[in-house]
């Protein structure tokens, strides 16, 4: 048996940081309460965060808690402020910029802003350590078999499928 939580959180054009991360506490809290109704905690989070891998919503302890590497992962809990908190492991980070085999990120945005990351990683797919060595397969696509999903600049093509980028998984237990 595994959890599947399946997310579209609140795009950064109508809410703002703080309230991202206050929706990823309640969200974390919502999981971890399954997670003892169910007794296990082998959960995979799939979706759109709206959040890079490195935004405290995703990484903050009272958040998603998900670190880039599944040796800190398995570790399974770390203690902030006396508060256990579990890990999920986000292979997300392995997969952002342009020394990854695709696409350098899932969405594409360019504003006039003194900082613009240009490429975030806003689909992300987490799991907790429990079930980390049943992950096989994890690809940004950036076609679908026959068609592009990438613009001529290399960009997702909204025209075509979505303004992000689909992500392929596999697990097998």
């Amino acid at each position: 048996d595994i959890l599947l939580a399946l997310v579209h959180l609140q795009s950064k054009l109508h809410h703002a940081e703080e309230d991202q991360l206050m929706l990823a506490m309640e969200l974390a809290r919502d999981i971890g309460d399954h997670e003892a109704r169910f007794a296990h905690a082998r959960t995979v989070l799939v979706g759109d965060f709206n959040m890079n891998p490195f935004e405290p919503g995703v990484v903050g302890a009272s958040g998603l808690h998900a670190v880039m590497t599944r040796a800190i992962a398995e570790k399974g809990t770390r203690t902030v402020s006396s508060r256990e908190s579990r890990y999920f492991y986000n292979p997300m980070w392995s997969y952002f910029g342009d020394r990854s085999e695709g696409p350098p990120g899932t969405y594409y945005y360019r504003k006039s802003t003194p900082i613009c990351y240009f490429w975030n990683m806003f689909d992300q797919v987490l799991l907790r350590p429990d079930i980390v060595h049943w992950l096989k397969d994890l690809r940004i696509l950036d076609h679908d078999g026959s068609t592009s999903l990438l613009d001529k600049l290399g960009q997702p093509d909204s025209e075509t499928a979505s303004d992000h980028l689909p992500l392929y998984f596999r697990l097998n237990p």
